[in-house]
């Protein structure tokens, strides 16, 4: 995932027994709200809620709703949402980003899911589930059974059978956004997987009882190709989720998906706005993680952070009852905000578990010494600084997240020495290329933060002996445009969260070259048959602290060897939202403010 995505195909193993206990091993741990202590009050972070320290393995009681009430909470009212980007999917199979990552929760269950308390600690925990499953044959089998009492919104029971069509049509081609840790723990690597159904359920055809079994309407049974420990993360993912056949319009219900959460679709004016209403058959007694204080979620797009920060700022008639899932204050008005004695008790400034990149298509740009000297080019510091400064992150210097496992630092680019970037070093690589005065085609979304990075990053690129042709793309269509495989940029901004924190998924989504499509994550087109055999190599290592390592080593090398791009900052989330909100808390798992507890004051 990352502040605009967070993406799919990674694995880590970790011990079935300590799962079974309740504990996560893992060594350690996939831009956001939240409320009180440091964290929400101070100028810096609170304490790093994105490592794998921070995650348990709930129990079945844990998994019970209804879910414990918020001090002070009331019902009713409506909640506004100021969001920049359109929302570019709302089908649960689609859905990889944060921003609709986060408004999922409020109308989508999975399998299972996260339970944050007031401190930001996480559970997993059964959602649909009466638990985080349950694990045989060494880990290769998982079995789930529904809880009793669940629905869709209108009032008919959700089954196995719902969820086994939920994955079934995760194999038809059309489905390419979204994450695909189960239909390929199942079925194969890469879009291998789809051949096992390539119709997915539509022709009438169903993956065999060997491979994903419902024997009842109550039992989900997984056989995977391999062991996975880490099964209950996976199934948290939104795409693990029921799907009511005769309700499945296929690419159409990404505008209008039958709800099974607390809220279901109200109105839709896709790229103008959303209204959630209350969900009539939802029950609290089944859901562990959600509220349905509010009468409605009124999502309205198009605010610039410059917009939304204003009207928090003023927090005047309905904005004193508005916040954003993921827009942050605007890097221009940090001050203003930190400065203004009452925005102390409604911000937030959070570790995220995202790392921003400029990433290098190297179908364009073959020529390795090229892509090294734009990466000691490229000023971190200045494009950190247009982003909000020590309130949006901190300068990156590696691949990896440091709330990874195993992480260990590096700095190839030598980006803490020379934060501005080392235009002599760029400029002497593209000499010895051959290639100075090559022309780059730098491709950045039409946001107000993005057109000021822009500025800086044509500067230090022009310096270092590049000439640039800016492409500025709809930030609507921009995560489309990017993920295109030809694409005609060669470069562009991307960024990524872990979505639980291992390497693992991390390294192959962006790197293996046998990820490349439309719509997939290796946004630098990297395809190294080492990496990939490196990739396999490490999965196989079934021990988690002993493979962390290794991903290290192999993030390390391809930054430094193959450069596919280049890590820019380690990114914060700083929030703002109105006086007339309570119940709003910060979501460490997906880095953004978490709606599941809002009310109206």
């Amino acid at each position: 995932m990352t502040p605009t995505s967070r993406f799919p195909r990674h694995r880590v193993r970790l011990s079935a027994v300590a799962l079974a206990a309740g504990a996560v091993v893992l060594s350690a741990c996939s831009s956001g709200g939240g409320g009180g202590g440091d964290g929400g009050g101070s100028h810096g972070p609170g304490e790093d809620k994105t490592t794998s320290a921070n995650y348990t393995l709930g129990t079945r009681a844990d998994s019970t709703g209804p879910a414990p009430e918020v001090p002070g909470a009331k019902k009713g009212g409506t909640v506004g949402v100021l969001q920049r980007d359109a929302f570019n999917h709302l089908d649960p199979g689609q859905i990889y980003y944060i921003d609709i990552l986060t408004n999922q929760l409020l109308y989508n269950r999975s399998l299972t899911g996260y339970k944050i308390d007031d401190k930001g600690r996480v559970k997993v925990v059964g959602d649909l589930a009466t638990d985080a499953g349950t694990a045989s044959d060494g880990g290769k089998t998982w079995k789930f059974t529904l809880k009793d009492g669940l629905k869709f919104e209108d009032g008919s029971p959700i089954t196995a059978k719902d969820v086994r069509w939920g994955i079934e049509r995760l194999y038809a081609s059309y489905q390419s956004d979204g994450p695909l840790y189960i239909p390929q723990w199942l079925s194969g690597d890469g879009n291998d997987f789809r051949k096992a159904l390539p119709d997915g359920p539509y022709e009438g055809k169903h993956l065999p009882s060997s491979v994903l079994d419902t024997p009842d309407d109550k039992t989900i049974i997984f056989h995977f190709r391999q062991p996975h420990a880490d099964t209950p993360f996976a199934t948290a993912m939104p795409n693990v989720a029921p799907v009511k056949a005769e309700k499945d319009t296929k690419q159409k219900y990404d505008t209008a998906p039958f709800s099974c959460g607390p809220y279901r679709i109200g109105e839709h004016k896709p790229g103008k706005s959303l209204t959630l209403v209350r969900n009539e058959h939802w029950d609290p007694k089944t859901d562990p993680i959600r509220h349905q204080y509010a009468d409605r979620f009124d999502i309205s797009f198009g605010h610039q952070y410059a917009d939304s920060t204003r009207r928090f700022l003023a927090d005047q008639g309905a904005d004193k009852n508005a916040l954003s899932f993921s827009n942050a204050v605007a890097p221009e008005m940090t001050e203003k905000v930190l400065n203004q004695p009452d925005t102390k008790a409604r911000r937030l400034v959070e570790v995220q578990p995202y790392v921003d990149y400029i990433s290098f298509n190297t179908d364009r740009l073959k020529d390795v010494k090229v892509r090294k000297a734009l990466a000691y080019a490229m000023p971190n510091g200045q494009i950190l600084q247009q982003n909000g400064g020590a309130t949006a992150g901190v300068v990156a210097t590696g691949l990896l997240s440091p709330a990874m496992d195993g992480y260990r630092p590096s700095d190839p680019f030598g980006k803490k020495a020379k934060p501005a970037g080392d235009p002599d070093k760029a400029r002497a690589l593209l000499k010895e290329a051959g290639k100075e005065g090559q022309e780059i085609v730098y491709a950045y979304a039409n946001t107000d933060v993005q057109q000021k990075v822009s500025v800086v990053v044509t500067q230090a690129l022009e310096r270092a002996g590049f000439r640039v042709q800016k492409k500025e793309i709809d930030a609507n269509t921009w995560r489309t445009a990017i993920a295109e495989v030809k694409n005609r940029f060669d470069i562009y901004r991307t960024s990524w969260g872990a979505d639980w924190p291992v390497p693992s998924t991390v390294v192959p989504p962006l790197f293996d070259g046998r990820q490349i499509s439309d719509g997939a994550q290796n946004y630098g087109h990297l395809n190294n048959p080492r990496v990939n055999a490196d990739i396999d190599r490490i999965n196989a290592i079934p021990d988690v602290k002993k493979a962390a390592p290794e991903w290290q080593k192999l993030a390390d090398r391809i930054l430094g060897e193959d450069v596919p791009g280049v890590p820019t900052f380690y990114n914060r989330q700083f929030s703002l939202w109105g006086s007339g909100l309570g119940g709003i808390k910060y979501h460490p798992v997906y880095g953004s403010v978490d709606p599941t507890g809002v009310y109206v004051k």
